[in-house]
């Protein structure tokens, strides 16, 4: 069987947006959604119920949450230091995905364009992989909102709102990008890089995207189950939030 996993930042919670934000997710159909930014759970309530999924998750203070239309066999999340968010690890019912075991785990690292962020997100990140790494055997799919570039990508500075911009410069505008490379060296696969090898995959901003903050990593031993990842757009997308969401097929 096929199983469709989607990433979305709803930016602020996305009250007043539920109709586009519904929209967009029933557009492309997906098994489970991880949100970033879902701090309304009264959002993420309507959300189910306009796309028809049976279980959802989110709490105020929380950036991550999830709904799914498969069983949850437990949920939770997890700050370990010195992360600045809770990562969120789903577990789905094997009986509903073939006898697997198969843990989500959705995250929205720390923001900002600067060095100093960067070694922040890979700090964050490294804490967040030694947990999975205790969690056991089974298939690991980690997707979020990485806020930071592969590397090899490039940032426009020029391209930044001028806040975004100040705080670039003060940093530095040459940002050695070092997040991404710790999953590689995890031995996990970019999915979209591996499917998309020349396309930029941006995903950010919606009314000018230029940027890939969103990403989905495969354990490179599971690599050949991925056969499908692209980045949602269409009228609705992009009006719903500032990013455009990112869409993952694999056969579990």
């Amino acid at each position: 069987m096929m199983l469709r996993l989607m990433s979305y930042n709803i930016r602020f919670g996305g009250a007043g947006r539920e109709a586009a934000l519904a929209s967009t997710i029933a557009s492309v159909s997906p098994d489970v959604v991880i949100f970033q930014e879902a701090s309304n759970p009264n959002v993420i309530a309507r959300l189910a119920a306009e796309t028809g999924m049976k279980h959802w998750a989110a709490k105020r203070g929380r950036s991550v949450g999830f709904m799914s239309r498969f069983g949850i066999t437990q949920h939770g999340w997890r700050q370990p230091a010195p992360s600045r968010r809770a990562f969120l690890e789903v577990e789905l019912e094997r009986s509903d995905v073939d006898g697997i075991d198969v843990r989500i785990y959705g995250l929205h690292l720390s923001a900002l364009h600067s060095n100093w962020t960067e070694r922040v997100r890979m700090a964050e990140l490294k804490a967040m992989l030694a947990e999975i790494a205790e969690d056991g055997d089974g298939l690991s799919v980690v997707l979020g909102d990485f806020n930071t570039l592969a590397p090899g990508e490039k940032l426009d500075v020029n391209r930044l709102p001028p806040h975004l911009r100040i705080l670039a410069w003060l940093g530095g505008q040459t940002i050695r990008w070092q997040t991404i490379q710790v999953m590689l060296d995890a031995h996990y696969v970019d999915a979209y890089r591996s499917l998309h090898p020349l396309d930029p995959g941006h995903t950010f901003p919606t009314w000018d995207p230029h940027l890939r903050l969103d990403y989905a990593f495969f354990p490179a031993t599971a690599a050949e189950r991925l056969q499908r990842c692209e980045v949602v757009g269409g009228p609705a997308a992009s009006i719903a939030s500032d990013h455009l969401p990112l869409l993952v097929e694999f056969e579990v």
